[in-house]
């Protein structure tokens, strides 16, 4: 895949989002510690940046072609929950248990990203492809307006009825296409991790190295996202959704470094 030449390096405006205890620190030299306390299964701990807090999603800042820089280290590689960072479109913004707000409506999701989840997460439609763990992952999806998707939460008691629920699941994938590599690094050293995405193809890179690339790739505008958090959601293959927030030990993200680079102003 070829790299287009990024003239333009575009300040972030970030937005901070705490809860339950959650914190985002500024740290010298151009970081931030994102750290959660301890934190039991019936508190939802939030330590949030991002660039879309007061966005509508037609007006998110970022298009490809771009590229993505940060360094980043996490306190453990085994937390309970979720922590990452890159590039999304804020999908399940009603309390659906994704890390949700109620902002906007649900849509499609698109996105791409470096995300961790732990084990009592399921996040793959693919029973082909890894669903937690430390990944390289890529989201896409139609762009239609997410008002359509509204009437259907009416519809969301018959997912509880396992045979139903596999059938929604193979119908996903013919919209939700999506693309997702285990990474086998210790996340508790720092990293360098870089995103290129472009119209056709994303790429993925550790410390210079490419460990993913895909014709996989986002669609329409996405926001910048860092995060860690203690919550966790699945849809098994075998026709299960749960969701719900873990227990978890004192627990911090430090990120430094962060540049997007692109060729729209």
């Amino acid at each position: 895949m070829s790299t287009p030449h990024f003239s333009c390096s575009r300040p972030l405006h970030l937005e901070a989002r705490q809860t339950g205890g959650g914190q985002v620190l500024p740290m010298a030299p151009e970081g931030w510690l994102l750290q959660l306390p301890a934190t039991s299964p019936t508190t939802y701990a939030l330590a949030q940046l991002d660039d879309y807090l007061l966005l509508p999603r037609s007006y998110f800042p970022w298009q490809p072609p771009l590229r993505l820089d940060l360094a980043a280290r996490v306190s453990s590689s085994t937390l309970p929950g979720t922590w990452g960072f890159g590039l999304w479109n804020d999908p399940f913004a009603m309390p659906l248990g994704v890390r949700g707000t109620a902002r906007h409506l649900p849509t499609w999701p698109q996105a791409l990203w470096f995300f961790h989840a732990s084990p009592r997460n399921f996040l793959s439609l693919q029973d082909d492809q890894p669903a937690n763990g430390f990944l390289a992952a890529v989201f896409s999806a139609p762009t239609w307006s997410a008002a359509w998707l509204a009437p259907a939460l009416i519809a969301l008691p018959a997912l509880l009825w396992p045979p139903t629920a596999r059938l929604l699941r193979r119908l996903l994938r013919l919209w939700i296409h999506q693309d997702a590599l285990h990474l086998e690094i210790d996340v508790t050293e720092w990293h360098h991790y870089t995103l290129y995405w472009q119209a056709e193809r994303s790429r993925f890179s550790v410390d210079g190295i490419t460990v993913c690339e895909t014709s996989v790739t986002p669609r329409g505008r996405l926001g910048l996202v860092m995060w860690i958090d203690n919550q966790y959601a699945a849809f098994t293959p075998q026709g299960e959704l749960r969701f719900g927030l873990e227990a978890t030990p004192p627990a911090w993200l430090e990120i430094r470094e962060v540049r997007v680079q692109s060729e729209r102003m």
